[in-house]
Parts: C-alpha cells; structure tokens; sequence
C-alpha cells in the first residue's frame, strides 16, 4: 500500500494512529493472557510511514528502518511475557533500542486483531473464498437496553438528537438509529406542577411521539439524564427495557461456505496457491476425494479450538501449527463416527488443512493497512503512507522429503518398528 504523503497535509501523532488501530482492534477485545498496545514510542511524535509485519524480528526492524518508518505495527508481540530489563544486552532490549534511536515507534494488535470485524480470521476466510462469514467462537454483544419515550410530536427530533449524543441509537456502521410512531398522550396536572403543556386540574390531550432507541447498558444513566435535559415535560414518560443477550459480530476464528464446493484435494491446492510461500507447505488430513463446503479458519495455532469446529459442523478446517496428538484425536473420531453412520472412514469430517503460522496471519496486513489510510483521511484529515512488509518471518529455511528406508534392505530399529 503506497499512499504518497502530501506535503501540505498534516500527519498525524502516534496517538492519532494508535487511536484509529484502537478503534477497529480494541484493546479490550485481547485475550487476558496477551500483550498488546503501543511497545515504545513518543505519543506525540509525527508518523507519516507505517510499516506493517507479521513478526517484530530483528530483519523487519532493519527493513523499518531503512524504509524510514515512523512506526512498526506488528501482529505478534515483542514482549509476551513479563520482562524486568530491555537493556541492549539482551536480543529483545537491543531490538527496542534500535528502534528508538531510529524514531521508530512499535505497535501491537494481537489477538484483538484475531477477533475483530476486518482482522485476521475475516481477511483469511475471504482470501481462501470462505463467503457468509460468522464468529466460530463469539465474543458476547454488550448488554444493551431499549430507551422508549413518549415526547410531544414537535420535539421528537430534538430528544433523539440528545439521545444519540449521549450515545444511543448506533448500531454496527451507522448512528442515530431510531424508530418513532404518534399515538395521543393525556394527563392532569395536580396543584403543586408547573406543565409546558395544559393547565392544572385540566385533562389536556398531547399527540405524542413514542421514540425507541437502544443504548450501551453502561450508559443507562447518561441516556436517561440526555432524556431528562431534552425534554420538555418535568415528569417525561419513558421506559427502560433490558434487552436479551445475543452474541456479538466478533470473536475468535470465522465459519462460511466456500465460494462452489470442491474436493479437499482441491481446496488445499487453493490454500497453497493464495498464501505466501513457506517450506512447510499446505498438510491435509482426511479423504482427499470426498467434497469440502463449508469451512472454518482460524489464523494462527488453531488446535484449541478443536471442540468450537466440531460443533459448527463444517467439512474442513484451516488452521496452523498442528500437533499431533489433538489431530490424530480429532481424525479418530471423526472416522469413528463416519463408520457408525455408515459411511467409509476417511470421509470424517472435519478434514484438516494445517498451514504455516505466519503464512495464516499474514492476509491481514494488506486490509489492516487500506484500513489505518481511510480512517485516518476520514478522522482527521491527515495520512500515512503504509506499506506491507513481504519478509518471510516462518523460521523453516528448508524441508527434507521423508521417503522412509528401503525395506528390503534396511534393518529392523532396536525395540521395534517405528509408529
């Protein structure tokens, strides 16, 4: 991505730009193991270039660097675990001293970029032609409430404009959400009120709007109090309705159907061809025949998630860093309950498509990238220019192909054959 940098357009701060990450990856969205969030760097400081890698190792710094970036984002973090000193004379303090010398800022978005709208698994599933996209594993939506109140028709627009700026009414991508309906209002004032509409000890007849907007439930008491400030009457008449709980539009991992059914053996070969090249390759595990529709992918190691794959019920999982007990496991049983319905063994689903780690994140760059450039020019007019790092950071440098000894000629291993 190379958005040249205007010169009479301002560039925003570090701050500018860690607020636009925050926004689309929030930081409360991270697993509470993780590390994420800004790792070195003035939040006050200029940043026109941002580079944008898989990993933080020392060769993306060097490519940082020379480019001239102003600030690294990076998908894993430098600093996992708890350190007590980043001295040069350990390879991670030296990794944070070069960048500072060299004006280079570090970012991190983790595992709240897995999770999110537009993050990891999304760019994953849609670079493999996964369509109809939903959360494996969903972050719960937040608790909402229904605000429903009943305002004289001429001040409807007024008290929903109130409400939305005390942060009712959004809803995904759009703001100020409300529905509205007229009915008649009646009421009589008792000795001691002071109405703006009626008289006391009158029945006065009102025609009414019932305005509906729903609001974060943690800002009931905001919302109710822009309710109050807004409307006319002293005594407004509204209700506050808890609103079931649903599963939000995040999370871990994402489950579609592919694009047009094919073959496993098909379907790997297309994970091969749109993934960056790595000498681990793509390694499938079921009937490379049998047909593959619906999909599940996670970015990243994935063999936790084992038992969220089996429930969504999908033909084929896309994940990273297999181990060989959870596969085998899940493999077994799989083909265990493939023969009690009938159906031959190898056809047990889900099939699994294990790739390289690096490889199952790295789509995401290129989106996160297009995505700090228009919310950026959106916010604050102001822009960066980005660029996506193409560096293989997967540490196999090589593979052996294993055809196994001859067996005609080699001799048995000690203590019997291998597995």
């Amino acid at each position: 991505m190379t958005a040249d940098h205007a010169p009479d357009v301002p560039a925003p701060t570090l701050a500018d730009v860690v607020s636009a990450l925050d926004r689309r990856y929030p930081p409360s969205s991270a697993e509470s193991w993780d590390a994420v969030g800004t790792v070195c760097g003035d939040p006050g400081a200029p940043v026109r270039k941002v580079l944008l890698a898989v990993d933080p190792t020392s060769a993306v710094v060097d490519e940082a660097l020379a480019w001239g970036a102003d600030l690294l984002v990076t998908h894993h973090p430098l600093l996992l675990r708890a350190v007590h000193s980043v001295a040069a004379t350990t390879f991670k303090g030296e990794l944070v001293h070069r960048l500072v010398r060299g004006g280079c800022a570090l970012h991190v978005a983790h595992t709240n970029a897995d999770a999110a709208r537009g993050g990891v698994a999304e760019a994953l599933a849609e670079l493999l032609g996964v369509v109809d996209l939903e959360p494996l594993v969903p972050v719960p939506g937040e608790a909402l409430d229904k605000h429903v109140v009943m305002v004289p028709v001429d001040h409807a627009e007024r008290l929903v404009d109130a409400m939305a700026a005390a942060g009712a009414g959004a809803l995904g991508d759009y703001r100020r959400c409300a529905w509205t309906t007229t009915g008649t209002g009646t009421f009589e004032p008792l000795e001691g009120a002071r109405p703006s509409v009626g008289r006391v000890g009158e029945r006065t007849h009102v025609p009414e709007a019932r305005v509906e907007m729903v609001a974060p439930r943690r800002l009931r008491a905001v919302v109710v109090r822009a309710v109050r400030a807004a409307h006319p009457y002293e005594e407004p008449a509204f209700d506050v309705l808890a609103q079931a709980e649903l599963d939000g539009s995040t999370g871990i991992g994402r489950v579609g159907r592919l694009d047009e059914p094919m073959t496993l053996r098909a379907f790997g070969e297309r994970v091969a061809a749109r993934l960056p090249a790595t000498e681990q390759g793509v390694r499938l595990a079921g009937d490379l025949d049998a047909p593959v529709r619906t999909v599940a992918v996670v970015g990243g190691s994935g063999d936790s998630l084992f038992d969220a794959v089996r429930r969504a019920g999908v033909d084929a999982y896309v994940t990273a860093d297999l181990r060989h007990h959870p596969a085998s496991e899940l493999r077994e049983r799989a083909e265990f309950e493939a023969r009690r319905a009938g159906r031959p063994a190898a056809a047990g689903t889900p099939f699994l498509v294990d790739v390289a780690h690096s490889a199952s994140e790295w789509p995401w760059l290129r989106r996160a990238a297009a995505a700090l450039e228009a919310d950026l020019g959106a916010a604050a007019a102001t822009t960066v220019e980005t660029r996506v790092s193409t560096l293989r950071t997967d540490p196999w440098t090589g593979r052996v192909a294993s055809p196994g000894p001859d067996p005609a000629t080699a001799a048995e291993p000690s203590g019997g054959t291998h597995p």
